[in-house]
């Protein structure tokens, strides 16, 4: 019985390759509409699908494999086959519409509705059933295949690839038609879309097996200039870095990172100015950090950095003499980030943590806030610098772990302490690493103070002003004792613990 090969393909790079392999091996070749055009312009005979079930393509192409003969064709075991009074179809070679390429992206909804695939994804899953008696291919990478001599292991693996594509395809129209119909009753399952990238070379430490997984189309872009290739912990201090400069995309901002809590930020007049004040609230924490810059690195910076031990440099712009500067250390990570800093928000919705109590998902802390709503609660007010201090300060210390304060003047943080177990505690500490650099200062905290203690540390080194949440039962009393003080305190109503 002659053998047959069913080909549709959207993306028709390479696929005469199978299809003169298959021509060589004696196959009739099936195909469709603009398949079965290009196979004939490179010299490929191949038999319109028409021919065979007997009607042309319907709806403007929409219907043209759904039909008995195609599919029990396809779906034939070795017994079934002999009930047949037509050949069965031995090989399926489908690649489906890129509706991945409009998911994310502002098109109408029409277009992504055109663009959902029917025909190929039957005819994928139907020769993935039937994977002991067809060879399924839905990956270009199976091109080079031998359909003479393919082994049921090879078979299996095809199947797989073909149920994981469908399966993939499906979640993503999901996902994005989820986005775009906003309807919640159906947030009760969430499924996410991993794909492998690589292999690290281990987690957090030499003990832990990690890999680096693809979650779908909206990840951010990077190039790795220079460097070896990054670590687990490497991509975590990254992001953290990220997340710091993507508050401040607008103005020159220096971050560095270290053990995922920032040790020095600081806004600047430029980019090196900004690096300057960063790097002075904490020289000994940075030694092995992260630093992460919103504006093009010039050669005198990257002199700066290559004259002490970094890790990684993230910056979404280098001067060519200025990478060149940065590659004489060869172990130094450069990393150029492509996704523009103010997009950069926008890329991850939710944030998932897995316990064993089970998996926690909740929305990434993207609030802001503007200075129309603070609340002056002290007889002191604010002045302007002040104010723009403590908008500073407030942001940073969203990016800390909590128990977060930090302590921050000229738009300079000059104390940070986080992952303390008590609020007091973290208050003593960033006073005490911003020492005299305190008095005038602002001292930011992601929560409110649940006693009057803090207060008192913060006006024993002179704090000028305190910007917080508000909202303990003993705010009264905290606010008596600041106007007693005669220190200038703001309240937010945004709380940003960070555990």
């Amino acid at each position: 019985m002659k053998k047959r090969a069913y080909i549709s393909v959207f993306n028709k790079e390479n696929i005469e390759i199978p299809a003169k392999k298959l021509i060589n091996s004696g196959y009739e070749i099936i195909s469709t509409g603009n398949s079965a055009k290009y196979l004939e312009q490179k010299g490929i005979k191949v038999t319109e699908s028409s021919k065979i079930t007997g009607f042309n393509e319907l709806l403007s192409g929409k219907v043209k494999s759904l039909h008995p003969e195609i599919f029990a064709g396809i779906l034939a075991d070795e017994n079934e086959v002999q009930t047949l009074d037509f050949p069965p179809i031995d090989v399926v070679i489908v690649n489906l519409y890129p509706f991945e390429s409009y998911a994310g992206h502002d098109f109408e909804i029409e277009t992504l509705i055109k663009n959902i695939d029917i025909g190929g994804v039957a005819l994928l899953r139907a020769g993935a059933k039937n994977y002991q008696n067809t060879v399924v291919i839905c990956d270009s990478k199976d091109y080079d295949i031998d359909f003479e001599n393919i082994t049921l292991e090879e078979k299996e693996r095809l199947a797989l690839k073909v149920f994981k594509k469908t399966s993939n395809y499906d979640l993503t129209i999901f996902n994005e038609l989820l986005n775009r119909f906003q309807i919640q009753e159906n947030t009760d399952s969430i499924t996410y879309n991993l794909t492998k990238l690589k292999d690290l070379r281990y987690g957090e430490n030499p003990h832990q097996k990690a890999s680096l997984y693809e979650y779908g189309d909206k990840m951010a872009e990077y190039e790795i200039l220079n460097g070896k290739e990054l670590s687990y912990n490497n991509i975590i201090d990254i992001t953290s870095a990220v997340n710091i400069m993507s508050e401040f995309y607008d103005v020159h901002c220096a971050a560095i990172i270290k053990h995922t809590n920032p040790c020095g930020v600081s806004l600047g007049v430029d980019i090196e100015n900004a690096f300057d004040k960063a790097l002075d609230c904490d020289p000994l924490s940075a030694f092995g950090g992260i630093v992460g810059l919103t504006s093009k690195v010039n050669l005198n910076l990257a002199k700066k950095l290559t004259s002490m031990f970094l890790e990684v440099v993230i910056a979404p712009e280098f001067d060519e003499d200025a990478l060149e500067q940065l590659k004489v250390k060869k172990n130094l990570r450069v990393i150029k980030l492509n996704t523009k800093l103010e997009d950069y928000k926008n890329l991850l919705q939710s944030d998932i943590k897995i316990t064993p109590f089970g998996v926690l998902v909740q929305e990434t802390d993207k609030k802001d806030f503007d200075v129309e709503t603070f609340k002056t609660v002290t007889k002191e007010k604010p002045t302007q610098e002040m104010i723009e201090d403590m908008v500073f300060a407030y942001k940073v210390a969203k990016h800390v772990k909590s128990n977060a304060i930090v302590v921050a003047k000229d738009l300079k943080t000059l104390g940070i302490c986080g992952g303390q177990t008590s609020r007091v505690g973290s208050v003593e500490m960033a006073l005490s690493r911003a020492t005299d650099g305190a008095k005038d200062a602002i001292l930011a905290s992601d929560g409110f103070f649940p006693a009057t203690d803090n207060i008192t540390v913060a006006a024993h080194y002179r704090i000028k002003g305190i910007i917080q949440p508000g909202g303990s039962i003993k705010d009264k009393d905290v606010i008596e004792l600041a106007d007693k003080l005669n220190l200038c305190m703001v309240t937010t109503g945004i709380r940003h613990f960070r555990h």
